[in-house]
């Protein structure tokens, strides 16, 4: 059963397959009964909790508040930013009745006519419109910005093609919305949450991401900025792992949210919203994983160490007991996350595969033998080196060995990142590298018929303008040979 439970395909033979088959032996998440949605399971919920409310003590760090908001949005609400509309008129869930009754021969139950809405209900793909109408009662002075209200929730877009965590009908998310009194506050807050996301899945889950700018074709509906951070899968496609919009004024004009200033004139409030999802999940898997399972960043991993006794008899057990417990109170004590398995119903190999493949960062085994020395077998997930270290002070040893785990996966990660990123200025090269992966930064000339025109014969998209790049001299377009505006990204991507 060990072997069994690592049989994964490998990367190099089938990345995508790899990756679902993790996502299901891992005991992550699975297919729901309703097509295009999953369930969670209890381990995969737990790395979600982690990674939510490291998120949110960040926000809150910033002055964001948490709220919610109600599911169902008036159909009436859409209509009122057209831009909004149309990006996401494709993917709605529309609810027209509220009540079902038993069929004429009772063995089933038919949606009631007579139950129709007066108003069709939008099941939310986002909450832009319901937060901004709600906005316009609570926004009536500059004394009442900045509004920074943040809420998670569940959110459905009806996909046509899903995978578990990357892209599925309804999923679980954090939608920021704030309401500022000018221009400027607005831009800053969709910048300074911009870094707030970049901050947590360098620094918690251990993925480099590029920051950058969307083009106005790839912005969110309705911004008039998109903030990107894209971060550069093991196949060398790019994910796009959260998005800061700077929305304008279109909101406030659109849902009427005005207010007096401080020269006592009337104002239209400016708007941002932000958000991460679940598809984060899919970002920690893909990023550090490897052919026998997930390896989990120690900050985000529910189980930073596992311990697993090896004995035959029960007084050996006994004895083993008594040394780990203590060890497990005195690593709980450093704020360690800590499991001891002394479990009869699964052989050590069992153990020692199962944690394997669920990415837990340490592990620990003792047996008689190592009692008698006062040593234990230390095993890091990330290397699946062992070694065997005195167990007197083995709780400060691993306390430095999670952060030393913490590093070097980013620094493994950061390394193949960079020897992945290439200047290309010539396309019929760009279309033939860019089919084995890689992030290429290519001169732009701005134009969406240029942009169109790479996606259809790549598939590959501008995933954004890099900040920190030098666009002082940006060069010649690759393909229609006009003088570029932008160095941009272009990857293809999930």
């Amino acid at each position: 059963m060990a072997a069994e439970l690592k049989n994964l395909t490998k990367r190099s033979v089938d990345y995508s397959k790899w990756y679902n088959e993790l996502v299901v032996k891992a005991d992550l998440a699975e297919q729901a009964d309703v097509r295009g949605c999953m369930v969670i399971k209890p381990y995969g919920y737990a790395i979600w909790e982690k990674l939510q409310q490291t998120l949110d003590g960040m926000f809150k760090e910033t002055g964001v508040q948490n709220v919610y908001f109600p599911m169902l949005i008036p159909k009436s609400f859409l209509s009122k930013e057209a831009e909004h509309v149309e990006g996401f008129a494709k993917e709605c869930a529309v609810v027209t009745h509220y009540r079902l009754k038993t069929n004429e021969t009772g063995d089933g139950v038919v949606v009631d006519p007579a139950a129709k809405l007066e108003e069709e209900l939008i099941i939310r793909p986002t909450s832009e419109t319901t937060i901004w109408n709600t906005y316009r009662k609570w926004i009536q002075s500059w004394r009442d910005l900045p509004l920074l209200c943040n809420q998670w929730c569940n959110v459905m877009r009806w996909e046509m093609r899903t995978r578990l965590f990357l892209r599925t009908s309804e999923f679980l998310w954090q939608e920021g919305h704030t309401a500022h009194a000018t221009r400027e506050e607005a831009e800053e807050r969709a910048q300074q949450m911009l870094k707030v996301y970049a901050d947590f899945v360098e620094k918690y889950m251990a993925v480099p991401v590029v920051q950058g700018v969307k083009s106005e074709t790839e912005r969110f509906a309705g911004a008039l900025d998109t903030y990107t951070i894209e971060a550069m899968m093991q196949d060398g496609k790019a994910l796009q792992s959260g998005t800061s919009h700077f929305l304008g004024q279109n909101f406030g004009k659109a849902f009427n949210v005005q207010f007096v200033d401080k020269e006592n004139k009337m104002q239209y409030a400016w708007a941002t919203s932000w958000g991460v999802s679940t598809r984060l999940m899919g970002a920690l898997i893909m990023v550090h994983s490897d052919d026998n399972g997930l390896v989990l960043p120690p900050h985000l991993a529910p189980i930073q160490v596992v311990m697993v006794p090896i004995y035959r008899k029960d007084e050996e057990l006994e004895a083993l007991n008594e040394k780990f417990e203590a060890l497990a109170r005195r690593l709980r004590q450093l704020g360690i996350r800590v499991k001891y398995d002394n479990s009869e119903n699964k052989r050590p190999g069992f153990k020692f595969a199962d944690y394997e493949l669920k990415g837990v960062p340490v592990r620990l085994v003792m047996g008689p033998k190592d009692m008698e020395n006062g040593t234990v077998e230390v095993m890091r997930r990330d290397t699946l080196e062992k070694e065997t270290r005195q167990f007197e002070g083995i709780d400060e040893y691993v306390n430095t060995l999670l952060e030393e785990i913490q590093t070097n996966i980013f620094e493994k990660a950061k390394k193949y990142r960079d020897e992945h990123i290439f200047e290309c200025d010539n396309y019929e090269d760009f279309k033939t590298r860019v089919k084995d992966g890689g992030f290429f930064l290519c001169p732009w000339d701005g134009t969406t018929e240029t942009e169109a025109r790479i996606k259809e014969e790549t598939q590959a998209t501008i995933r954004c303008v890099p900040l920190g790049v030098d666009q002082s001299n940006p060069g010649v377009d690759m393909v229609s040979g006009k003088p570029a505006k932008y160095k941009v990204l272009i990857a293809r991507s999930y």
